[in-house]
């Protein structure tokens, strides 16, 4: 038994049946589109973490200066 009552032989079966309707150079392609489009998220992810913590370290300057300003008032 595998997966959910899914031998590895019907997943062989249902896997060489893809190959043949959509070719290899297709899965092959679709593959790849797939990780770029993995690897995209990922950095876009990691560049959104950087920049929000940018933006409260920015947030916090605002609040010491208007805290400075109220200060000298």
């Amino acid at each position: 038994m595998g997966l959910g009552g899914i031998s590895i032989w019907q997943l062989l079966i249902v896997l060489l049946i893809v190959a043949m309707l959509f070719g290899t150079k297709r899965l092959k392609g679709l593959g790849s589109d797939l990780g770029g489009a993995i690897k995209g998220f990922k950095k876009s992810v990691s560049d959104d973490s950087g920049s929000a913590e940018n933006l409260a370290t920015h947030h916090q300057d605002i609040d010491k200066n208007r805290e400075l300003s109220h200060n000298k008032a």
